[in-house]
């Protein structure tokens, strides 16, 4: 298996006639008893896996195309070909392929009997051959008509092809096209086209490789100039010679690399340019042109990447400031050419490719050049950007990372791929629009690599919010000081737009990071005044950001969003949008729609406390009612405990029942309130979340009429008054059973972001006290259920303490 005649790889052509890499690995032959007969089998060389096993049919068409290529077709419109390291192993397989199809190996192809009548297939087998006309002038016609009738036949287009070969048929062909041309002979030039333009339908290699040499070439491009069905024949010769120039931007010195690359060019210029737009059935019969085409790529790309001069002098006349712009152009110019060339390259050898270039130093050349006025010189570079960013992005984060640690933030590789977005002059912002493509693909966690020593999503993502984030979110933050946006032209909604979707994009697949940079930069309220544009994409735009940020449910967003009051620019928008039914009333809804399906507690109460009077007339859809009844099922239960009780799990309140009477009295000291363990570690700080102060400076006098004063310590039977107070130095939370029960979003009442019960609340080494009822003298406990259990668990919960457990609270 380690045999190096034996080594290929595998192609198929696909449906836009390209040819498509399977793989590498060592062929051999063999009988197959599941396909009863002998076959081709190729195992891969990295894992032995089966790239292939088709069975050698005797009527099967095979081609060896030179000298280390052999093509064939499994079924209509799927091809095969299978292209040898070495000379030697194609021909191995083809004397294989020959040997069981009865035929002799010195045939470039194996005879296809399709589709033709016995007396003609009988004919054809009979005769020896087939006899060509003299080449004369004379006789053109008959030769032209001859080659015509040949091409319905597959038997006869090889006997056609074989005496081409054998008699050297072509170059007389072309002899007779100069005597036609300095005759003026036009007759005679039209039948040449003909016969010429039949001779590549014939699909033939060897044909091929005589008409493609250099002293051929240009002959026969001049026969393909006269077309019958014009009325004057083309000039391709003279733009290849005058027009279209050689230009060697390296000099370079391999004269077989040189003949390869203007052999490459005019042919594809034939495919292209010359040849008449071919017909279904003709353009299966060019195939071989195509995959011609192609292998002549593979080795022009694998000789330069060989010559390791050549890329020296490349990257050192990039990058050297005395290299003047037109020269550098050419240069950059043939650089992305040269990366297209790449991709025709299998999988390991285009490894190696972009490992060459990145060992060359072809991303400091990058960033050198993107850091030129010249917008052409720029537009190329961007192209091998992204050649770079889709074939491996770990080796561009590599990079930025490292040189983050040498140059200021304003010369960063990421950082001009970022302000080239943002300075597209493009109307339609086609850069932007790629270079946006290519920052996600580099910010994708997806694609990130992990290993045992360091995570690349950590590392990379602390780089990019540090040093280049700060650059993206630049002409958002510029746009946007004011209610409305400071520039509302159709070129900038359209870069803030592009803005915006990378920064959702970081929102779903970016955690702690995206999060901080959000709340400590107020992004979302400056991304929400954009609701105001006139540009109703943009509008969607800022309002899909808000919406992927609630979608998280996450209550460290929703306290920002309610602290900042930020569901105001979306009801304004939606009481401006009037009774429209679009886009943006529909998204809007869905919103306000998805916080009541997910009884997200929070949001629910606050949009009812601040919004509900500009949303209660909303009557065509049920969204804003049924918040309102989440709202006031949330307050049931806030003012009847014990109603949802019962509900709780029963295992839960035996622990902490238990934990309740195991307590040792003498641990208590007097005046010490009664604190769950659960809540000793929360933050005083987060009482006073938004909703309540909003409600507290809404309902200021209602509150100061349940204010009694604490007269007396609790001792014995006496019935307690308790004060409700917010204490700025002891924050004590205190209730008695005759007050109004406790508003929703209060520092009281469970659901709240702020409450000692909710997730959202941050630990400090910070004791609280807890609220206390009473009940026939006894004093109880009001336990603040922990917000991560089940929705339906978070009510309050009233136990009652035991006479000779009660605690003193002084005022």
């Amino acid at each position: 298996m380690t045999d190096t005649r034996r080594r290929v790889k595998v192609y198929t052509l696909n449906e836009d006639r390209q040819w498509d890499d399977r793989g590498t690995g060592h062929v051999s032959s063999g009988y197959v008893e599941r396909l009863k007969g002998m076959s081709l089998l190729v195992r891969a060389e990295s894992d032995g896996s089966l790239l292939l096993e088709s069975k050698i049919n005797p009527n099967t068409a095979y081609q060896k195309q030179q000298d280390t290529l052999i093509v064939w077709s499994e079924a209509e419109n799927y091809d095969l070909a299978l292209s040898f390291q070495e000379k030697a192993g194609c021909d191995e397989i083809w004397e294989k392929i020959c040997q069981v199809q009865g035929k002799d190996p010195s045939v470039d192809i194996t005879q296809d009997l399709v589709d033709e009548s016995e007396e003609e297939r009988f004919d054809d087998m009979s005769s020896p051959g087939l006899e060509l006309p003299s080449c004369e002038l004379s006789r053109l016609e008959e030769i032209a008509e001859l080659v015509a009738s040949s091409l319905p036949s597959p038997l006869r287009r090889e006997k056609l092809a074989l005496a081409l070969e054998n008699e050297g048929y072509i170059k007389k062909l072309l002899e007779l096209f100069h005597v036609c041309e300095d005759l003026e002979n036009i007759e005679g030039l039209h039948h040449l086209y003909e016969i010429i333009k039949g001779i590549f339908l014939l699909n033939r290699t060897a044909l091929f490789e005589v008409m493609f040499s250099e002293e051929c070439i240009m002959d026969v491009i001049g026969c393909l100039e006269y077309d019958p069905a014009l009325s004057q024949p083309r000039k391709h010769r003279e733009f290849l010679t005058k027009t279209a120039k050689f230009k060697e931007v390296i000099p370079i010195s391999d004269p077989e690399l040189k003949q390869k690359i203007h052999q490459t060019y005019r042919v594809q210029y034939i495919q292209d340019m010359v040849l008449p737009t071919p017909s279904v059935f003709e353009e299966n019969m060019l195939s071989t042109l195509h995959s011609f085409i192609f292998f002549n790529k593979v080795e022009i790309v694998g000789m330069l990447q060989e010559d390791e001069k050549f890329l020296t002098d490349l990257f050192a006349q990039l990058t050297d400031e005395a290299t003047d712009e037109e020269k550098r152009q050419e240069l950059v110019n043939f650089l992305k050419e040269f990366c297209a060339f790449s991709q025709t390259l299998q999988p390991q050898n285009r490894d190696a490719f972009f490992k060459t270039l990145s060992n060359m130093g072809i991303l400091p050349a990058l960033e050198v050049i993107l850091g030129m006025d010249d917008t052409q010189v720029r537009s190329a570079a961007t192209d091998i950007f992204s050649y770079l960013v889709e074939y491996n992005p770990s080796m561009v984060r590599e990079f930025v990372m490292q040189e983050a640690q040498q140059n200021d933030d304003d010369i960063l590789l990421i950082n001009l791929i970022i302000e080239h977005m943002i300075c597209d002059t493009d109307p339609e912002l086609g850069g932007a629009v790629q270079l946006m493509g290519l920052l996600r693909t580099l910010v994708d966690p997806e694609n990130m690599l992990a290993t045992a020593n360091k995570t690349e999503k950590t590392e990379f993502l602390g780089f990019f919010y540090k040093h280049c984030m700060h650059v993206l979110t630049a002409p958002l933050l510029a746009n946007t000081t004011e209610d409305k946006p400071s520039k509302d032209d159709f070129q900038t909604a359209q870069l803030l737009a592009l803005v915006l979707e990378l920064l959702t994009f970081c929102v779903e697949h970016h955690t702690y990071h995206i999060k901080n940079y959000i709340i400590n930069k107020d992004i979302l309220r400056r991304v929400l005044v954009l609701m105001a544009s006139k540009h109703a994409f943009l509008a969607l735009c800022a309002l899909r950001f808000k919406r992927k940020i609630i979608g998280l449910k996450d209550e460290f967003y929703n306290r920002y969003i309610m602290k900042s009051f930020l569901f105001e620019p979306v009801v304004k928008a939606f009481l401006n949008n009037g009774s429209r039914y679009n886009l943006m009333n529909s998204a809007i809804i869905e919103m306000f729609e998805f916080i009541r399906v997910e009884d997200i507690k929070s949001l629910t109460a606050h949009v009812i406390e601040n919004y509900w009077k500009a949303l209660e007339d909303v009557d065509y859809v049920q969204t804003f009612k049924g918040l309102k009844l989440r709202f006031e099922q949330q307050r049931e239960r806030q003012d009847n405990p014990k109603l949802d009780r019962y509900r709780r799990d029963a295992r839960t309140l035996e622990d902490e029942e238990e934990m309740w009477f195991n307590t040792d009295e003498d641990d208590m000291e007097d005046g010490e309130a009664v604190v769950s363990p659960s809540d000793k570690t929360k933050n005083d700080d987060d009482i006073m979340d938004p909703i309540s102060k909003f409600m507290e400076r809404k309902k200021l006098k209602e509150s100061e009429e349940k204010e009694v004063l604490l007269k007396t310590n609790l001792s014995g039977r006496q019935s307690p008054s308790f004060k409700l107070s917010l204490s700025s130095g002891t924050k004590t939370n205190l209730t008695s059973q005759s007050s109004t029960t406790n508003l929703p979003g209060s520092p009281g009442s469970p659901g709240s972001p702020g409450s000692p019960g909710s997730p959202g609340s941050v630990p400090k080494n910070t004791s609280q006290t807890a609220a206390i009822t009473t009940k026939g003298g006894l004093v109880g406990l009001v336990d603040y259920p922990d917000d991560d259990e089940d929705d339906d668990e978070d009510e309050d919960k009233e136990d009652t303490l035991p006479l000779s457990k009660k605690a003193k609270f002084d005022s």
